[in-house]
């Protein structure tokens, strides 16, 4: 071998054994519980102008029952798992990330849950989120979104009625009449509009249920004299190419 090719093979070796040695302690730093006190813990709400459903106090006291409030004790990867993963099971929250600084400060930074549509059952109120997850009520959330009543399963509630509820929050027509469906049974689906005297419309199942609206709006378009004159109760929209009004 020349000496030029046995320079150049104890540059690589030198070079790979230096790089070895700096992943050895970064990962051995990483590793290492740190040898200062955390500082301070700092929640980012990454979506609180939109909505605020919960507070700092109340994430800070769910660490401290949890005995992992990271204030004052020192730091590793197994803490800040278990910090993440505690505010991750919180209620109201959808995402969470924990990490630490250069300076010993812990930081959240968070997402929140987002109401889709609001089940009100005799004992039983919750709300289905935009993940189709079943969510709490609180007083705190106040989003306006689709109120259902009625024998409402909560897959029913999760699938065709959160498709429903998400269809209605992108059409401003409907968007506006609707006052609330009422579930009498997953074949018998009723839609409120708002406004004193207004028919109730009779969607049956949920198939179809954007033809069936856009049927009723064009019934209702072409024939208000009809509709306010006979004063109907319902307007049933179960059958193809008709709109069946009843007192």
């Amino acid at each position: 071998m020349s000496n030029t090719a046995r320079i150049i093979w104890k540059s690589v070796g030198v070079s790979l054994v230096a790089a070895l040695l700096i992943t050895a302690v970064v990962m051995g730093v990483r590793m290492r519980p740190t040898e200062q006190p955390c500082r301070t813990l700092t929640y980012i709400i990454e979506d609180q102008n939109e909505r605020l459903y919960l507070t700092p106090n109340e994430l800070n006291q769910l660490l401290v029952t949890e005995n992992i409030y990271p204030v004052g004790r020192t730091l590793d990867r197994g803490l800040i798992y278990r910090i993440e993963k505690a505010i991750l099971h919180h209620p109201m929250v959808r995402t969470a990330e924990c990490f630490v600084t250069p300076r010993y400060e812990v930081r959240v930074r968070l997402t929140q849950r987002v109401p889709l549509l609001r089940v009100q059952m005799p004992g039983d109120i919750y709300f289905i989120d935009t993940d189709r997850r079943v969510m709490p009520v609180r007083t705190a959330v106040t989003d306006k979104v689709l109120v259902v009543t009625g024998a409402v399963g909560t897959q029913f509630a999760a699938h065709q009625l959160a498709d429903f509820a998400e269809w209605l929050q992108d059409n401003k027509y409907w968007r506006e009449r609707v006052h609330h469906v009422h579930v009498q049974s997953p074949q018998m689906v009723y839609v409120y509009m708002r406004g004193e005297n207004q028919p109730r419309a009779v969607l049956g199942n949920m198939s179809r249920y954007e033809q069936k609206l856009a049927k009723l709006r064009t019934f209702l378009e072409k024939s208000p004299e009809e509709v306010q004159a006979k004063q109907y109760a319902e307007l049933d929209l179960r059958f193809r190419g008709q709109v069946i009004g009843r007192n």
